[in-house]
């Protein structure tokens, strides 16, 4: 009896053992290298060719605040239709923008502004220093990271449920990071910040859905610290990749033109 009870003893001891051995974290095993990180949030990014959103505008300055309700037209890679709109549907204005050009009808002025400075009309239009590149992006809720396509982060970690990337830029003194959900695969947070801890810029992505596997926030909140702008925009609907018309606007005969 003693001999059996010794051979399962023996035979049970490396199976305990075995056991005993802890196994890997679930997130350690599905952490993505940060190469096919990168390329999967490009990617994404490419995916959108329009996009089509209503919602609220929130904008606040050290000299100035408002929020109105909004529609946004964007057709990729160079023009986007604005209308803001007031209480009751009332028309405010409304503007078109391409990566050459603009239009803005000011209706209540009854002025029409024309121009090929679009970075003039943008601050003018958000009162946040922005270029009509990174506006494409952020109307959609994403970055563009074509520029880290060939290049690794110099810190790559994970922290809980989200992939965070640092990248350095030591001639110009600047630490760009992203934070990633590693569930979805979304974007949460970009922050340019520089070697003094001082943050330039900050674009926060809240409130996702899922679009043909895209996830798109519907709450962005992009933020210049140096100089105290933030814009918060809300959606109430998003439509994506669905045909949008030659952008246009009606301009009355009797507008004032003003050239830029």
């Amino acid at each position: 009896m003693k001999k059996s009870i010794l051979l399962l003893l023996i035979f049970i001891a490396p199976l305990l053992l075995d056991s005993c051995v802890p196994s890997k974290p679930a997130e350690e095993e599905k952490i993505f290298p940060s190469d096919r990180l990168i390329k999967k949030l490009e990617g994404n990014r490419r995916k959108v060719k329009t996009f089509r959103g209503t919602g609220k505008l929130d904008i606040e300055t050290d000299n100035f605040g408002a929020n109105a309700n909004f529609e946004v037209l964007l057709k990729k890679p160079d023009s986007v239709k604005i209308s803001i709109y007031g209480p009751f549907g009332i028309d405010i204005a409304h503007g078109i923008v391409t990566d050459k050009n603009f239009v803005f009808y000011d209706v209540l002025k009854n002025e029409v502004h024309q121009g090929n400075d679009n970075k003039e009309i943008l601050s003018r239009l958000f009162k946040l220093d922005i270029t009509f590149s990174d506006l494409m992006d952020a109307l959609a809720g994403a970055v563009n990271l074509t520029d880290k396509l060939k290049s690794e982060p110099d810190n790559y970690r994970q922290l809980d449920d989200k992939y965070i990337l640092t990248y350095l830029d030591n001639e110009r003194e600047l630490k760009s990071t992203f934070t990633i959900n590693s569930e979805n695969l979304a974007l949460l947070n970009y922050r340019l910040v520089r070697k003094s801890g001082a943050i330039i810029f900050e674009g926060k992505y809240r409130d996702f859905r899922e679009f043909d596997g895209v996830p798109v926030p519907y709450k962005n909140i992009l933020l210049n610290e140096e100089q105290h702008q933030k814009l918060t925009i809300e959606y109430r609907t998003i439509n994506i990749n669905t045909p949008i018309d030659k952008l246009s606007i009606n301009l009355p005969n009797d507008a004032t033109v003003i050239k830029w």
